[in-house]
């Protein structure tokens, strides 16, 4: 075990009011892809860009077009939670981690354990019709071909925020109020490049803020601990 990752598992083992934020990275390793990566969604070839299509305007306007990248590209068959996602549930569980944050929207944080869990970005897991807001499984959402509609005629929609769209401000404030009580924050798995999310971190206001991730952030002169790691690769380690 190299030095970084014994110092986080040294400070794990003290700390009991830890918060974790995480980002696409923690669900790479179950096999999702992430967006910004050369390989990520915003990087293949669609008639239009990623961006625009997960917009709300584009929701709109073309929820034809929307559905058939929602169901090629969002929906993934068979993804299970991987280490970091196990590790974060059984700290919980051992009364250290208080809440997970997290800009994910694939619910494996909860699949793997975890309880309180604030969705930063909705769930591709639950979906609402646009119109009189009725509830819908997500099945009717991800299955089948078309535009899937309402008994009211309304256009059903995941329950995710799209571009243009303001986060729940509920989840917003709780996210601010764990973070800023939170004797170590670890982010993992995240470019911290997206915002609102990213400016969360501003709200630390402890000495244990350390960083996972395979690439540089633009937050790591600001971390007490920094570690380019795999995260999976290094939750199995703590």
């Amino acid at each position: 075990m190299d030095e970084q990752i014994l110092q986080l598992k040294n400070w794990v083992a003290e700390c009991n009011n830890i918060v974790f934020f995480g980002g696409a990275g923690v669900s790479t390793e179950s096999g999702i892809p992430d967006f910004r990566s050369v390989d990520g969604l915003y990087n293949q070839k669609w008639r239009y860009p990623p961006e625009t299509i997960l917009s709300h305007s584009f929701f709109e306007a073309n929820p034809e077009e929307y559905y058939r990248f929602h169901r090629e590209k969002l929906v993934i068959e068979g993804v299970k939670p991987n280490r970091a996602h196990l590790r974060l549930a059984e700290l919980e569980k051992e009364g250290k981690l208080r809440a997970v944050v997290t800009q994910n929207i694939d619910g494996l944080h909860q699949a793997a354990g975890s309880e309180n869990v604030l969705e930063l970005h909705g769930s591709i897991l639950r979906a609402y019709c646009s119109r009189c807001r009725r509830a819908y499984s997500a099945e009717r959402m991800n299955k089948g071909s078309g535009v899937p509609r309402c008994s009211c005629g309304g256009v059903i929609r995941p329950d995710i925020v799209l571009y243009e769209e303001p986060l729940d401000q509920d989840i917003l404030r709780a996210a601010i109020d764990y973070i800023r009580k939170a004797e170590m924050l670890i982010i993992g798995g995240t470019s911290l490049n997206v915002y609102p999310a990213a400016g969360l971190i501003n709200y630390y206001r402890g000495n244990k803020l350390v960083l996972v991730n395979r690439g540089k952030t633009p937050y790591d002169h600001y971390a007490d601990l920094v570690i380019h790691q795999n995260i999976g690769e290094v939750f199995s380690n703590i």
